[in-house]
């Protein structure tokens, strides 16, 4: 396990943008052989995204450098049946291919999994798309943004109140958790393939992952449930369970789901010991039934201190909390830092974003900066056992980048 629990592994990258591709990236962690196979040019469009407007600007290509870290890449226009026959023979040697191209795309490219199942009947062929591969909306596109976020209720469910505007997800936030579950499906079919000696196709959409993520009250209006009214932070049905801002504008959210046993320290640990023995507040229904005047209270009581000296008044209590984190926060966390959520590339001091698994014993490869597009081509292709004569009519046909 020296090397990682996957080395050996061989994985093809036939995807674009984050979900699929970062399924890819977490097998490359753990010492996975990776190739990225993208168009000759610019490559996956996913490298252009810092130029978007709205997007953080600086020197480096934040989103390339965190999706395809550990890669090496091959250009290949998929549209030339050269390219097509360099594929294939990737293919032949590969133990999963993964790709998010909508089905009629894989269609013309030759890519679909009756294309390279009969090449390799080992291969795991593992496709991502945004609303299943059934149905009438099988060809549709999907972003995060729509499919994972917008149609699973998720940007109607967040929003503060039943008045306020539908809440905006933000860049890969449903993509990275749809990652997992498609590595979770590799990784399972893998493990088939040692009990079988055969390979299969897994699958999964961004629209799945949403209401996954969304399945305790999507399983209620399943079951019939009936809802309440959304109400604003000020009238929380839970004063112990709600979120303050303190006196330098951050903000904690209170998570006491042992109210009774909590309660008597909370209100010491706040200096309103008084809270205690009054009797609008002294049992939990009690509480629950006046939330809103308990929760004016604690606004009152929570602007006094900033967050630092509330962070060590509630901690050192033991009472559950969470601080609302910013951004600026998260590069010197120190137990981020600790627990190697955040990691270093290799020969460098700047950091990158670990996959969110660990396995005793099995090593993680320390993270690589990613490849320029089709930076490994002429490598990849001697490898494949192409001479020189033939790498260069690959390359003056177009066929490759």
């Amino acid at each position: 396990m020296e090397k990682g629990i996957f080395a050996g592994l061989k994985v093809l990258d036939c995807a674009s943008f984050i979900a699929a591709p970062a399924a890819a990236t977490v097998l490359s962690d753990f010492g996975a052989d990776v190739i990225k196979i993208e168009p000759p040019g610019a490559g996956d469009p996913y490298r252009n995204l810092p130029n978007l407007p709205g997007y953080p600007t600086g020197e480096h290509n934040f989103a390339w450098l965190l999706e395809a870290r550990n890669k090496k890449s091959i250009a290949l226009d998929l549209s030339k049946p050269e390219a097509q026959a360099v594929l294939y023979k990737l293919v032949e040697e590969a133990d999963v291919f993964i790709t998010n191209m909508p089905p009629p795309v894989r269609a013309k490219l030759g890519i679909t999994y009756d294309h390279l199942a009969h090449l390799n009947d080992r291969l795991i062929y593992a496709s991502f798309t945004g609303y299943g591969e059934k149905g009438e909306e099988a060809n549709k596109p999907g972003f995060d943004s729509n499919a994972y976020w917008a149609r699973s209720g998720l940007m109607d469910l967040v929003r503060a109140d039943t008045h306020t505007t539908p809440a905006r997800s933000v860049a890969g936030m449903g993509d990275h958790p749809c990652a997992m579950a498609l590595y979770g499906a590799i990784v399972t079919a893998l493990y088939q393939r040692e009990k079988t000696g055969k390979g299969s196709h897994v699958a999964s959409n961004l629209m799945a992952n949403g209401v996954w993520a969304a399945s305790v009250l999507a399983q209620a209006k399943l079951c019939g449930a009936k809802f309440g009214e959304r109400r604003p932070r000020e009238r929380a049905l839970n004063a112990v369970t709600n979120h303050y801002q303190c006196k330098d504008g951050r903000w904690i959210i209170l998570s006491l789901l042992n109210e009774d046993r909590q309660w008597p320290t909370l209100a010491r640990c706040i200096g309103r010991e008084d809270l205690i023995n009054d009797p609008r507040f002294i049992t939990k229904p009690d509480r629950h039934a006046r939330s809103v005047e308990l929760i004016r209270i604690f606004d009152e009581v929570f602007a006094t201190r900033d967050l630092a000296e509330w962070r060590k008044i509630l901690d050192g209590n033991g009472l559950v909390f969470g601080v609302v984190g910013i951004l600026d926060d998260i590069p010197n966390d120190k137990q981020m830092l600790e627990n190697e959520v955040l990691v270093p590339f290799e020969n460098d001091t700047m950091l990158t974003i670990n996959s969110p698994i660990w396995v005793d014993g099995a090593k993680k490869v320390q993270p690589r900066k990613p490849p320029a597009v089709g930076e490994h081509s002429d490598e990849i292709l001697r490898r494949a056992g192409y001479d020189e004569a033939a790498i260069k009519q690959l390359r003056s046909s177009g066929a490759v980048g």
